[in-house]
């Protein structure tokens, strides 16, 4: 068990934690959230012991161990499958010690010990690991040194899952993963067996690998009972009944400093203004949440161009005489908003060069509208900004001709103010750093946007924001993204890039989670399907009259919560003499809403039947 007992701790003078507290119970997994700078990162290094507390104490179990990824793992030649199974430091001595023990009982109880840490099964658990992260066998002899940091990163995230520590403290760790490693590990962390505390701005990970989210804000910790999204809605319903609380307060102060103002004055009536005076300084004010400044992405738009704006016929590239795609028939429409599926390594970003004109067909033909603009978002280009220059610079750079007044007015709608308009990049956090590189991206306003990894170091409201302006926006997105939820919100088509091929993905997205998921399997010859028989005029009509019918149930139920949440703002409603009405009210809310989620589960359910029998 984790116990933060009343921890205080500050930065340069500035509080991060003060009199925070929570207890972490054995076995848990908990999604650490709270809006960046808060102290989430702080608060892991305060577990570590790596900073010293100001107050309080952190207690874990005598003798547990404690594990994250704090470094990538350093260019060395050791391979990649040896790096792994060092981590585990007790088998490394064990099995070197076996090697130059001679006494009879000290070799036999090494080799006991050996077996009760399972560890001649070690290589077999350190290679599925790897390979779930996306290192295939032969990668995995090959040495550090190899690979890239962002690969090295992965490795060093490898060890500490494969060392099992009995507390494993993780900070982002899917910014250095691909959606399917991020699959993967969403699937192994919900299997852990020990405690685990995860810092992500990744609401697939948040909703299916914890079960607790312990919330930083206002310097204190609170432990919720559920994956994000009910946590989501546990906020929203206490800030509206906060809100109400603080009309009603607000109202009772008025009415109380009225009386005091007309009669102070008069001495027949002073003694009652005093003993009000006295009641308004007691009362304790009702404090708000602090709002969460508005999170904007405001991307240009672009003329509206003939269809489609880009198509290949039997296309082939590469690199040099190295063939990674072929065959490929493709067309892109304005409209289109396209999510690449495919295993790392399978052609994703190949693909995304090639259709934003950075790498050539070998082979085939590509028709692109004459006016086409792309624009083209890559994690490697927010590295790649120019650290001594400020946002401002960067973009006068591009656009040297236009008032300065304008270029603020750009950078205000990628959420840079004035004082991160005029701050060098170098001292950027690295989520305005991304909101930089993606307002250079579209600042042509381009037909067809290609991102790759767009969300890596953006918070939860900015995804969320980034969701809403993809959404509106009139051009076409081509996206390469481990975050899930990303992907189901904007995509309406998906491509799969594997064997060196680019098709349709006819299914959905929980389908492919399924398929990454699922062990392969030898592959039988496919017995030939009977082709379904299509559904008859009277059943598509009974299947519309069904929809039609789940939508007036969603709509009454809508109905009636807009009338609750009215009924549960009203300030009198919290008098202490209404309590059990209050709670009459919060139960019938609560009531609601969970017929809310299964009247809108119905509907989806019924529209996908319509789909199915239409098509």
């Amino acid at each position: 068990m984790l116990r933060i007992d009343d921890i205080s701790y500050s930065v340069e003078g500035r509080p991060l934690l003060e009199g925070a507290s929570a207890t972490i119970p054995t076995g848990h997994k908990v999604g650490l959230v709270g809006r960046n700078g808060t102290g989430k990162t702080t608060l892991f290094r305060l577990i570590r012991g790596e900073l010293a507390l100001e107050g309080g104490s952190v207690s874990l179990p005598s003798r547990a161990r404690i594990g994250g990824v704090s470094q990538e793992v350093p260019g060395s030649d050791v391979s990649l499958i040896d790096t792994v199974l060092a981590a585990d430091t007790e088998r490394a001595k064990l099995l070197a010690e076996s090697e130059t023990a001679t006494d009879a009982h000290r070799i036999a109880a090494i080799q006991t010990r050996l077996t009760d840490i399972d560890a001649w099964s070690a290589e077999g658990r350190a290679s599925s690991i790897l390979k779930g992260l996306g290192f295939t066998d032969a990668e995995q002899r090959q040495p550090c040194s190899a690979f890239s940091g962002g690969w090295r990163m992965r490795v060093a995230l490898a060890a500490v899952l494969f060392s099992a520590p009995d507390l494993l403290l993780l900070d982002e760790p899917t910014n250095y993963l691909d959606l399917e490693g991020a699959i993967w590990l969403e699937s192994y962390l919900a299997r852990y067996p020990h405690t685990v505390i995860v810092i992500s701005h990744d609401r697939g990970l948040l909703n299916r690998a914890v079960g607790h989210i312990l919330h930083l804000e206002g310097k204190k910790l609170t432990l919720y009972t559920g994956p994000y999204d009910q946590f989501a809605r546990q906020r929203a319903e206490q800030r509206a009944l906060q809100v109400a609380a603080a009309r009603k307060q607000d109202a009772q102060r008025a009415h109380l400093q009225s009386f005091v103002d007309r009669f102070r004055a008069k001495a027949s009536k002073a003694k009652q203004a005093q003993s009000r005076v006295k009641k308004l300084e007691k009362m304790e004010r009702i404090t708000l949440p602090e709002d969460a400044a508005r999170t904007v992405f405001t991307f240009p738009e672009p003329e509206e161009l003939s269809p489609p704006i880009v198509a290949v016929e039997n296309g082939v590239t590469g690199y040099g005489e190295h063939i990674v795609l072929r065959g490929m028939n493709l067309r892109i429409d304005q409209d289109d908003r396209i999510a690449l599926l495919g295993r790392n390594g399978e052609g994703k970003s190949t693909l995304s060069k090639m259709l934003s004109d950075r790498l050539p067909l070998m082979e085939g033909k590509m028709t692109r509208s004459s006016k086409l603009r792309v624009g083209f978002f890559a994690q490697h280009q927010v590295d790649e900004l120019r650290v001594e220059e400020t946002p401002l610079q960067h973009i006068q750079r591009a656009r040297p001709e236009v008032h300065q007044s304008k270029l603020r007015a750009r950078l205000a709608g990628f959420g840079l103010g004035a004082q991160q308009a005029d701050t060098e990049v170098g001292r950027l956090s690295g989520g305005q750093k991304a909101r930089l590189s993606l307002l250079l991206a579209t600042l042509d306003a381009p037909h067809l946007l290609i991102l790759d990894e767009p969300t890596n170091h953006l918070d939860i409201e900015s995804r969320e924001a980034l969701v809403e302006a993809l959404t509106a926006y009139t051009g076409a997105v081509i996206l390469v993204s481990h975050d899930m939820h990303l992907l189901s919100m904007v995509a309406d088509r998906l491509w799969l890039v594997k064997d060196g091929r680019v098709a349709p993905y006819d299914d959905d997205l929980d389908a492919y989670r399924k398929l990454l998921l699922t062990p392969d399997k030898p592959k039988k010859p496919a017995a030939e399907k009977p082709k379904p028989k299509r559904a008859s005029r009277d059943e598509i009509l009974a299947l519309r009259a069904e929809v039609r019918k789940c939508e007036e149930r969603v709509g009454k139920l809508n109905d009636m919560r807009d009338k609750l949440a009215k009924k549960l703002a009203a300030p009198d409603l919290y008098e202490d003499s209404r309590v059990n009405e209050l709670e009459t009210w919060n139960r019938k809310y609560a009531e609601v809403m969970e017929g809310l989620d299964r009247a809108e589960a119905l509907w989806m359910s019924a529209l996908e039947k319509l789909e199915k029998a239409e098509a």
